[in-house]
């Protein structure tokens, strides 16, 4: 008998039945909302007169509208008050538990879960926002889901999905100082294309993936939508089982052991057979910066912006033309010294504590450039309370940059933090899309560490000069 994947066991486990169009109905362990798209879902039930299944499995916050001034209010952001008073409401109304504004727990959904543990090895977790997979670095099946299918979660703890392909990306290598994982899985979109991984389960393995801390893999995860796939994940190890040791939501000793003691098998077979595979060398990877509006669009920082003719799809090469119209650059030109007015460290991407501490020890002793404005926003109150604790912030805010509260902030441009049009930023964002942060704004994707010398340096920067 042929070994299994463990995308092919997990996805056993949870199968509920197979319907008539072939797509599946598949159990969900974790359901996590926030403010955007869970309305119109609490609506959909009302009128239907249905209620929530399981408000035990459903967890909440708000993240995307909410300001990350300090001094935030609801009303602070506006138009934002209505969602924010929405979810309150919906969630005491089901008896779901909402990490709300005012609490140490509030963050951005993905950010949350896995610090929270909520999220755990061999789970099925489901969230209105399309970076579900970043907690796939768990070792969970877990994928973004759209408001009907939010509503119909909240109805009936289960989700309608087609069976994706299997595909594993083998990373292998040992990176140069100043490269990490945000280049890793930039690098790894620009090879195959934004569509490469499009129909995909994607499990991410390797010597290079084993080398890095959890919370980088949950950045290698984060972006594998950016890739097309539907979902992203590792087998946990012993990394991720101490990760979650101690976590409030996680089981407590001894069902704590037990529950690790099952973790630990959940893993590829050695002879299992995926549809696609996918190797990637790390070794010898510059830092990465995007240069035009798609991730696919990345080059090392050491190289120069491409000459769409260069491309030999005609969809990628009138993709480049249409994206150096709108981020004013020429082929040829080096992105390295390209002026930048804003910088922005945070996201579901890169707001964790390790990504704080990396960018800190770059910042350490220096200054934001004249004219830059520089944003740090943590993942969560406890990232915050936490790099506070440590002294993270201040080295932060003697440098010149702001230190935010917690929310998805200029990621996402629903909130007052934007990118004036024709600015740029260099942001340790997941899209560089048009006007993603904000209309006419030009937005470069770089790993935090590269962000922190953008906003030294007032430029695109080689971290590497600053190491």
């Amino acid at each position: 008998m042929a070994g299994r994947t463990l995308f092919d066991k997990l996805w056993a486990a949870h199968v509920v039945d197979e319907l008539p169009d072939g797509r599946f109905l598949l159990h969900i362990d974790r359901h996590i909302l926030h403010e955007v798209t869970s309305p119109q879902a609490f609506s959909g039930l009302r009128l239907r007169g249905r209620t929530v299944r399981n408000p035990e499995m459903t967890f909440a916050t708000s993240d995307h509208i909410v300001s990350t001034e300090p001094d935030r209010t609801d009303d602070t952001v506006p138009g934002g008050a209505a969602l924010i008073r929405a979810l309150r409401s919906n969630a005491r109304a089901a008896g779901i538990t909402l990490f709300d504004l005012g609490d140490v727990r509030q963050g951005i959904v993905h950010v949350i879960g896995p610090e929270l543990g909520l999220v755990l090895p061999g789970m099925t977790v489901a969230c209105g926002d399309s970076h579900t997979g970043t907690v796939g670095a768990l070792g969970a099946l877990a994928w973004g889901v759209g408001t009907s299918e939010v509503e119909h979660i909240l109805a009936t703890q289960t989700a309608i999905l087609e069976r994706p392909r299997r595909m594993r990306i083998f990373f292998t290598g040992k990176p140069a100082r100043g490269v990490g994982a945000k280049d890793f899985i930039l690098a790894l979109i620009s090879k195959i294309g934004a569509a490469g991984a499009t129909g995909y389960a994607v499990e991410y393995a390797g010597p290079a993936i084993a080398a890095l801390g959890v919370e980088e893999r949950m950045t290698v995860c984060n972006m594998s939508v950016e890739a097309g796939a539907r979902m992203g994940f590792i087998a946990p190890d012993e990394k991720v089982i101490d990760f979650l040791r101690g976590r409030p939501y996680a089981p407590r000793s001894p069902l704590f052991e037990q529950a690790a003691e099952r973790w630990r098998e959940l893993c590829s077979d050695e002879d299992a057979a995926f549809d696609a595979e996918v190797a990637f060398d790390v070794s010898g990877l510059a830092p990465q910066v995007s240069w035009g509006t798609s991730p696919e669009q990345t080059i090392g920082v050491d190289g120069v912006v491409p000459d769409p003719d260069s491309f030999a799809e005609p969809g990628r090469r009138d993709a480049a033309r249409k994206a150096l119209r709108y981020m004013g650059l020429e082929p040829g030109m080096p992105l390295h010294g390209l002026p930048i007015g804003k910088v922005f460290i945070g996201s579901c991407t890169n707001s964790r504590l390790a990504d704080l501490r990396a960018a800190a020890e770059v910042v350490r002793g220096r200054k934001v450039a004249r004219g830059v404005r520089a944003l740090v926003v943590p993942g969560s109150g406890t990232v915050k309370q936490q790099a506070e604790a440590e002294g993270l912030a201040q080295i932060f805010v003697d440098a010149g940059f702001e230190w935010r509260a917690p929310g998805c902030s200029m990621c996402a441009g629903l909130n007052a933090d934007k990118v004036a049009p024709g600015e740029r930023c260099a942001a340790t964002s997941n899209r560089n899309f048009e006007g993603r942060q904000g209309p006419g704004s030009r937005t470069h994707l770089v790993s935090p560490v590269m962000a922190a010398a953008a906003a030294i340096r007032g430029c695109i920067a080689d971290v590497r000069s600053l190491l």
